[in-house]
């Protein structure tokens, strides 16, 4: 049987890169070639056990390469050609699809988790950090990449970009808008971008690092804030006149982090939560005013499938948003031990990192 590379969860704190068989396609399947992947902050959470994956699963979510095979039902497609699909792979059929909620489409994860049945790849079934991918469902989740895009141009469509531009959906963000996104990692980043293009023109940036605030200004933020400077709360209030936020986007996935997101709101204010959450969160009775302040708290899963990454490849050619600078690493997937390492501890300013092949 012939064989592949890939990145495999042994156990909480290890993954390894090792040989697996290249997978058999089914008739509803397409094999795809990785030309380009990348590790996400949930690939974090996975290695050090905070999220519960099984052992022998092929990590890895942001697929981009070419297809290699397809499923005798699959039609429209053409091997060779070049494709990314969404971290979040719906089959288009399910109720959770149908109610307009395909990111929920399975039965949840067999580790506790109720939602996240959309996510399959390195959670439920073998990803992409690997030579080769098999795609379920593939005529709901190929998408072809135009030929004026690059890989890394594409790289961050199949989560990152649909994650942090569905923070600022899901908080519904308008024209005029004051927007504050906590963490400006690769996803607050995205929100920062996303909140621009549905017309926010105040947007605040939380963080520490430097580069991450210089990127955020790039992207559309007006403001940028250090937590480490100051009372975060009392600074954005006063951005704001003491009116607060139309929206809050947190990105990060901390119980303190969540909580000044919801002291930032005005009356009537959304919190929209994009952080993966390790631990049980707590509402504060002063921060909820009590439950009579009219606040929405709203959480996202990345919207997958093919339509939703063809309208993020439109947003990136016509160059709405150039997300290119999020690639701060390059790696080959026999270096992709390293990779972790240097992600995992957020070493050397890394945002993002590219691994090819």
């Amino acid at each position: 049987m012939a064989k592949m590379k890939a990145a495999i969860f042994v156990e909480k704190n290890r993954i390894v890169l090792d040989d697996k068989p290249i997978p058999e396609v089914g008739p509803l399947d397409a094999l795809v070639r990785i030309t380009t992947t990348t590790i996400c902050g949930t690939d974090v959470h996975i290695l050090r056990g905070e999220y519960p994956v099984a052992k022998g699963l092929t990590i890895g979510h942001e697929p981009v390469g070419v297809i290699e095979k397809l499923g005798s039902q699959v039609t429209g497609f053409v091997e060779g050609q070049r494709v990314i699909v969404g971290a979040i792979t719906p089959s288009g059929q399910s109720y959770a699809c149908l109610c307009g909620c395909s990111s929920q489409d399975g039965p949840g994860t067999p580790h506790g988790f109720r939602a996240a049945g959309g996510w399959k790849f390195g959670n439920t079934i073998d990803g992409c950090q690997a030579e080769y991918v098999l795609v379920p469902d593939a005529l709901a989740n190929l998408c072809p990449i135009p030929d004026n895009l690059s890989d890394e141009q594409v790289l961050m469509c199949p989560d990152i970009m649909s994650t942090g531009f569905s923070g600022a959906q899901r908080g519904k963000v308008e024209i005029g808008d004051t927007v504050a996104v906590f963490a400006l990692g690769p996803i607050g980043l995205c929100a920062i971008a996303g909140a621009r293009l549905m017309g926010a023109t105040t947007i605040i940036g939380v963080d520490t690092v430097p580069a991450r605030m210089a990127v955020a200004r790039q992207l559309g933020a007006t403001h940028v804030v250090d937590f480490k400077d100051g009372n975060v709360v009392e600074r954005i209030m006063a951005i704001t006149n003491g009116r607060g936020v139309d929206v809050a986007i947190e990105a990060l996935g901390t119980q303190g982090t969540f909580e000044s997101a919801l002291r930032v709101l005005r009356p009537g204010g959304t919190l929209s939560s994009l952080g993966v959450y390790s631990s049980d969160l707590h509402i504060p009775l002063d921060a909820f005013a009590a439950g009579l302040g009219d606040l929405s708290i709203v959480t996202t899963l990345c919207p997958g499938g093919k339509e939703r990454m063809r309208r993020l490849m439109e947003v990136v050619a016509c160059g709405q948003v150039d997300l290119k600078p999020l690639v701060t690493h390059r790696f080959k997937l026999d270096d992709i031990e390293a990779a972790y390492e240097l992600f995992a501890h957020q070493r050397d300013g890394v945002l993002k990192v590219a691994i090819t092949p």
